[in-house]
């Protein structure tokens, strides 16, 4: 049975875990509210809120309930549109009236939610991000926008450690938050079990489905799946003899608010707004993304350049591969059908060592790739100790650079030594042509991201001493 908390009604059901938490909203409670859009969790119509108890405290996010699945609701409060209305519009209603930021109302209760939600955070200080996975038709945004800034005004007096208690008091939620804590501890008491994971009897395993159920959805509304999500062995960042060990469902999130992880990427942050939406962020899990083997995941890419690990598990025993080592051709994994990741780990970097990350789509945020690729460089002296890049997009699995990287390393940091490197890089890789590019775009793209990486990361070089791989191409 799942046992969750569905606006202010504990709910239990025997439905199938598969189905989406969307459907079973719409078609088995009869909310309405949550729209049904594009069920790719694009479109932001369908967006829920999550509660669930983290450290002691209750933490809400928003997340696309058309990729959720119902497995994923157990033991969580789950937030819809109606769950946080008034007799009257609350502050964040009021804000998107008065403002003249709705039209055709269809996208509505997403930014509504989303904004609520952001009233609900510690941590969050960007309204706009809030809302950066909620698209609208009609308005143009600036009305959203407005809206938006009049309710950080609503927010300016706010105790950060009396989130939950100051949104009640002034109405952006509805009073019965108030008990929701002790109802989920009461929850989990009751629903939680030892936390083992049996894959024995389950058809596979479900991180946070962002990609399954885009990919997959009918057969994941009847798959018999283990959910990995919640797993509280597979959900910690921490630092370890030398190294930094994540679990493998940290999420996205997960990420962005470790101080572990901040520290180790200072700019961590503009790297992951590259990348989805807030709400997928909240859902996608790490070891998801690497085992979804897209050609161009972009933080498989990411922990490419890391030299990352990855330990399987296949419930019984564990073992241990380098992530370079994982994938075998297009979607073809070194993973047996009843392992699943349990962590990566990586070695902290010293501080010689930098790092980047740079990423080109038809869109600059919320968009898939076209080209990807990250770098991990040691430099001293003016000389480079070891270079390891990698890329996405440019072959059938995502690449890690072993004859580039070669080629750098002990070498003089120098533009023509880059414009060899990036040669190089060309050699090695195959790209085809697709609706992200030709395969002679995605060369030229290549090339222009290593270059990149290192203007960023030295800003004394001279871009206009690299030769114009333009012209090449």
């Amino acid at each position: 049975m799942i046992q969750f908390i569905l606006n202010n009604t504990n709910l239990s059901t025997a439905l199938p875990a598969g189905m989406t938490l969307l459907d079973f909203i719409r078609y088995e409670r009869q909310l309405v509210g949550t729209k049904i859009g594009c069920r790719e969790g694009d479109c932001g119509a369908c967006i829920i809120l999550v509660g669930q108890i983290k450290n002691g405290e209750i933490e809400y996010h928003s997340a696309t309930s058309c990729l959720m699945p119902l497995g994923n609701a157990h033991g969580k409060h789950i937030v819809t549109v109606e769950g946080i209305n008034f007799p009257g519009l609350s502050p964040v209603q009021q804000a998107m009236s008065d403002e003249g930021a709705t039209q055709c109302g269809f996208c509505t209760p997403g930014f509504v939610v989303s904004l609520t939600g952001f009233c609900m955070q510690k941590r969050n200080k960007d309204v706009v991000s809030a809302i950066d996975g909620n698209i609208c038709r009609c308005t143009g945004y600036k009305s959203i926008e407005r809206a938006t800034m009049n309710i950080v005004d609503l927010l300016k007096d706010r105790n950060e450690n009396d989130v939950i208690e100051f949104a009640v008091r002034k109405k952006i939620i509805p009073e019965y938050f108030s008990s929701i804590k002790k109802r989920l501890t009461e929850l989990s008491l009751k629903v939680n079990g030892s936390g083992e994971i049996d894959g024995a009897n389950s058809s596979m395993f479900v991180g946070g489905g962002t990609d399954l159920y885009v990919q997959k959805h009918e057969e994941m509304t009847h798959s018999k799946s283990q959910y990995l999500s919640d797993v509280p062995a597979l959900n910690s960042i921490r630092e370890e003899d030398g190294q930094c060990i994540l679990g493998g469902s940290v999420t996205v999130t997960d990420l962005i608010e470790s101080p572990l992880i901040r520290k180790i990427f200072p700019h961590f942050l503009k790297y992951s707004k590259l990348v989805s939406s807030t709400p997928i962020r909240n859902m996608a899990t790490l070891g998801g993304n690497f085992v979804n083997a897209s050609p161009i995941g972009d933080y498989t890419v990411f922990f490419l350049a890391l030299n990352a690990g990855i330990r399987l598990r296949d419930g019984k025993k564990t073992r241990e591969i380098p992530l370079r080592n994982f994938y075998k051709g297009y979607k073809t994994l070194d993973k047996l059908d009843k392992e699943y990741i349990e962590e990566i780990y990586f070695s902290l970097p010293d501080d010689s060592t930098l790092f980047n990350f740079e990423k080109v789509s038809k869109r600059t945020n919320l968009d898939i790739a076209s080209v990807n690729s990250a770098i991990k460089i040691s430099v001293k002296a003016e000389k480079i100790i070891i270079a390891e890049i990698s890329a996405g997009g440019v072959g059938p699995v995502p690449m890690y650079l072993k004859k580039a990287s070669e080629f750098l390393t002990d070498k003089n940091l120098s533009e023509e030594n880059i414009d060899l490197a990036c040669s190089v890089a060309g050699e090695e890789i195959s790209p085809i042509s697709d609706a992200r590019g030709a395969a002679t775009y995605k060369r030229f793209l290549l090339q222009q991201l290593i270059k990149a990486h290192f203007i960023t990361l030295f800003p004394a070089m001279r871009p206009e001493k690299f030769q114009s791989a333009y012209e090449e191409y």
